[in-house]
């Protein structure tokens, strides 16, 4: 497996994706891809019914000044996009969609099921960026069938030039194997790779050395080396925000953990803390 068609998620208003962010989406890919693609969701709000309302606070037209700031800001983001892929000769498709919030999330999984990977940046700002986090990145991330990369936000880490130094939650779940075969194209190029367990948190599915991965690994041309590290009390969100930055890593790998209930998924800790604010870029899969 490769990574030759990849789908990069822009934020418009009111949930913005900062400019720098459209370049660093674009770098990244281009170290791996062939085609770089991009989709961009205005909002458009719902206009209350309220007779009372629309008369004392014009809300129609409030809404609409909303709807035209959404899809002015998501044609400036699909022309920077085009701006950046076309120097790096990745450009794919550029595709604009305007819809109701509630109905984004399935549109974006429709399109994400269609490409090798997602990129998605995390939005500017802080409580949007968490609202994301349990609604449309978690839905491409359960339901497109494809892993996913989680930029941090702009001035939240940083975002490297390539991916040499890659770190691997490894805990030897389901998901996490998961992630890993998915990961294979990435970890091949990377220089260092370094799967991480985090020992006395929760109890391990395995008694599987984490040798015999690295051994499998290798088989694929990776090199990597395996190291256990206690949690002391610590969550393992916190313990791998604590690694990342000690590693110095350009990107994490691991699964992605969540309980569905009528397609309504409740994150796992973990995941929900690196989704909440990314301490590099986050590859997940699940």
């Amino acid at each position: 497996m490769s990574f030759r068609d990849v789908l990069v998620v822009l934020r418009p208003y009111p949930a913005v994706t900062p400019a720098a962010a459209v370049e660093q989406a674009v770098a990244l890919a281009a170290t791996f891809a062939s085609r770089l693609s991009a989709v961009a969701c205005a909002i458009k709000p719902k206009v209350p019914r309220s007779i009372l309302g629309n008369a004392l606070l014009d809300v129609s037209a409030m809404v609409g000044e909303e709807s035209r700031k959404s899809a002015d800001d998501a044609h400036k983001l699909l022309a920077a996009f085009e701006q950046a892929a076309r120097l790096r000769n990745v450009l794919g498709r550029q595709m604009f969609e305007a819809c109701t919030p509630a109905v984004v999330p399935d549109l974006l999984v429709e399109r994400a099921r269609l490409y090798d990977l997602s990129i998605l940046p995390t939005p500017e700002i802080a409580h949007v960026a968490q609202f994301d986090a349990r609604w449309y990145a978690e839905s491409i991330i359960f339901e497109s069938g494809h892993p996913v990369i989680v930029l941090p936000r702009d001035g939240q880490g940083t975002m490297p030039k390539a991916l040499d130094a890659v770190l691997v939650a490894w805990d030897k779940s389901r998901a996490a194997s998961r992630a890993i075969a998915d990961a294979l194209p990435i970890l091949k190029t990377a220089t260092r790779v370094r799967l991480l367990t985090v020992v006395g948190e929760k109890r391990l599915p395995s008694s599987q050395s984490p040798a015999e991965l690295v051994d499998h690994l290798a088989l694929h041309g990776v090199k990597a080396v395996a190291e256990e590290v206690e949690a002391d009390g610590r969550s393992i969100g916190k313990v791998l925000d604590d690694q990342v930055k000690g590693y110095a890593a350009d990107l994490l790998v691991m699964g992605a953990y969540g309980h569905s209930r009528l397609r309504e998924f409740v994150l796992g800790g973990a995941t929900n803390s690196i989704l909440s604010k990314p301490p590099t870029a986050v590859f997940l899969s699940h």
